[in-house]
């Protein structure tokens, strides 16, 4: 059912590419994507995100941050993203997408739900912390797909 998947955050630079490897790891079969609200258009992972993510054997060294289109969100099954706010921003762009645009965090704090911060240009210890939340979202989603 929720074969196209596409991951969203700010820049696509930090969280939305190494979320979109976690599910990739995780579900093989589907066809994942990420992309940003205000892209850091053609950058690579961000350091010290791409960092913890080839400590895990996660591959992100081909990405690309690419600016998020309503074709993406079109094409997507399911919208995966940050906070309320991009959820509202997604909603926005393109206000038929939302009934499939939920939080990646929607299954944290036992199914309470909540944001993932965004680590770019904080602390190594920042980066450390959402690694641990985008993992353990990607972890209760895959289970549920």
């Amino acid at each position: 059912m929720f074969d196209r998947i596409l991951v969203v955050c700010t820049g696509n630079i930090c969280r939305s590419p190494v979320a979109e490897a976690m599910l990739r790891q995780a579900l093989p079969a589907k066809e994942l994507s990420s992309a940003g609200l205000g892209a850091l258009v053609g950058q690579g992972v961000e350091p010290t995100a791409r960092e913890l993510a080839e400590a895990e054997g996660l591959e992100v060294a081909g990405h690309s941050a690419r600016q998020l289109t309503r074709e993406m969100i079109a094409q997507a099954d399911l919208v995966l993203v940050m906070s309320d706010g991009q959820r509202r921003a997604v909603g926005e762009l393109a206000p038929e997408a939302l009934g499939k645009t939920l939080p990646l965090g929607k299954w944290l704090d036992d199914g309470q739900g909540r944001d993932i911060p965004d680590p770019y240009r904080k602390s190594r210890e920042a980066f450390e912390h959402v690694h641990g939340l985008l993992k353990e979202a990607t972890e209760a989603w895959a289970g549920k797909l």
